[in-house]
């Protein structure tokens, strides 16, 4: 395994986002098979391990915190241990045609947040702490004071924001430096390179998070995919028949690559991003140990700046479908 930093915190080059555990592809996994898929990854030299309050199931909506924490005790002075705070979710959005995501930074929410995660964490201090989505009632600074005082509390680390803004970053880092953003990134999701500048310029790292764009980039389905009830895949428009078959030159092109350099597709996305910027982190998530292997694989696969380039100009032209969470521009 290969380490770079975010900001000041050194990590893995590759984490592990385990939010995928508990909820969003059909059944919660086996609970004692996924403590020693994160104790394997823990073997394998992952130090990063990605959770949030709100990862759960509809009978524990904490499931996800409560798993993890636990899990990685044994080995809590070697990893680096995020969550997040600052949603919750009102499904009778839906019926309005609104996101059932609901902001909620006030610092009072905070304070109860932070508390409620270290007890079902088991630790007394969480390395990164997250604001899950920009809350536009609560003023960036006022959340970066809060952080501040957490920090000097010894209840977290560090701190980042997740979907965030140029404006987002640069108001909270001046009262509390950020070091990471978490944005949805990957080959067909590619919007938030336009932070890339205010990054470098700010010393902040970038958590990628869905680097397969929910599996397409992995090369394992098709148009043909059928998908378990309750695995949020089957709603995603970069898994229709139709999107599938867009997506059909992108990953004949991706698997061109991945013959010439000994290595699966998946591996290519990831060493895409990686050799791309170093302060990038992708965090896939996995149930499978096959799987987190070729993950951690994709850290010694190296691409030069030239072949970097000559995929980044091909993905800007070749057809695409749309990706769940962001809006692509058709050609």
């Amino acid at each position: 395994m290969n380490y770079r930093k975010l900001g000041d915190l050194t990590i893995s080059s590759v984490g592990l986002g385990c939010m995928g555990m508990s909820q969003s592809y059909g059944a919660p996994a086996d609970k004692r098979e996924m403590r020693e898929l994160i104790a394997a990854a823990v073997d394998l030299g992952i130090t990063l391990f990605d959770t949030a309050e709100v990862y759960g199931t509809p009978d524990d909506p904490h499931d996800n915190e409560k798993l993890v924490g636990p899990a990685l005790a044994p080995y809590r002075e070697e990893i680096v241990l995020a969550t997040k705070f600052g949603i919750h979710f009102d499904m009778s959005l839906l019926k309005h045609g609104k996101s059932p995501i609901v902001p909620d930074a006030r610092p009072e929410t905070i304070r109860t947040s932070v508390d409620a995660s270290l007890q079902r964490l088991g630790t007394d201090y969480i390395d990164l702490y997250y604001q899950h989505r920009v809350d536009q009632k609560v003023p960036a600074e006022e959340v970066a004071g809060v952080m501040g005082d957490l920090i000097k509390e010894g209840k977290i680390r560090y701190w980042g924001i997740s979907e965030a803004t140029e404006e987002d970053i640069r108001r909270a880092h001046v009262v509390c430096p950020l070091t990471a953003v978490q944005n949805r990134y990957s080959m067909m999701a590619r919007a938030y390179e336009s932070l890339f500048p205010v990054l470098e310029e700010l010393t902040i790292g970038f958590v990628a998070f869905s680097p397969f764009a929910n599996g397409v980039l992995t090369g394992a389905y098709d148009k043909s995919s059928v998908f378990a009830e309750g695995d949020m895949r089957a709603r995603m428009p970069q898994f229709s028949a139709a999107a599938m078959e867009e997506n059909r030159h992108l990953l004949s092109f991706l698997c061109n690559i991945a013959e010439e350099k000994n290595a699966t597709c998946g591996q290519i996305a990831l060493a895409w991003m990686l050799c791309k910027k170093p302060y990038i982190v992708p965090i896939p998530g996995t149930r499978k140990h096959t799987r987190l292997v070729e993950n951690v694989g994709a850290t010694d696969i190296v691409l030069s700046r030239e072949e970097v380039s000559a995929i980044d100009a091909k993905l800007a032209d070749i057809p695409m479908s749309e990706v769940f969470g962001i809006m692509r521009s058709k050609k």
